[in-house]
């Protein structure tokens, strides 16, 4: 059995948005594509609240970009984006809300961030999305969203890490590029991690 993850389609994430992702939008076309060839989607939802820790605003003296030591992690300062209850948390309105079968939020710890959608950055407390697929008999996932070299990757490597198959979607995908190669780097990491890498017209229905 095989599922569809779309990695935090949020409109912070897209143009207009606090963190916006360049051509971020257009994860959102390829997820429509792809989603009526899934039984189970499930969305990740970056769900912070406004005193996180990983808010550049939250921690005097830093900027964004900055990266700086928190709970014993290297983590990288952000502007404010995906806070609990406003807009640009909310998931695109453009993806069918009714397709989608479970939401998992993450990030709503303010000491530690969360990039996967599986567990927080430290692996100290799952989301509970691991236990969910297994529950269902998934054992292939097929991953794509925002942003390529953050919550995409570490998604789709704490996947493989549970011992599932995995698929990334490369044209479902935008990147922060907080330096030119991150995107290649991190693509680079999924693959020698045993992730298959494809694309939406390539992927087996």
């Amino acid at each position: 059995m095989r599922a569809l993850i779309l990695v935090d389609l949020q409109n912070d994430f897209c143009p207009g948005g606090a963190l916006a992702v360049e051509r971020g939008h257009e994860t959102i076309e390829v997820a429509k594509k792809l989603i009526p060839q899934f039984d189970i989607v499930v969305a990740t939802q970056d769900w912070h609240p406004p005193h996180h820790k990983s808010f550049a605003a939250n921690n005097p003296g830093t900027k964004v970009g900055d990266v700086i030591e928190l709970e014993g992690l290297p983590q990288v300062m952000w502007p404010a984006h995906c806070v609990q209850g406003t807009r640009g948390a909310e998931l695109h309105d453009a993806l069918p809300r009714d397709a989608i079968t479970e939401v998992f939020r993450k990030g709503t710890d303010p000491a530690i961030d969360s990039y996967s959608g599986f567990f927080d950055n430290g692996h100290r407390k799952a989301t509970g999305l691991g236990e969910w697929l297994v529950a269902r008999g998934v054992d292939h996932v097929v991953v794509l969203g925002l942003a390529t070299d953050y919550c995409v990757k570490f998604t789709a490597l704490d996947a493989r890490n549970l011992g599932l198959d995995v698929t990334l979607v490369e044209d479902g995908c935008r990147a922060v590029n907080l330096s030119p190669q991150d995107e290649a780097k991190a693509i680079a990491e999924m693959r020698a991690a045993g992730v298959k890498v494809t694309t939406s017209d390539a992927l087996p229905q």
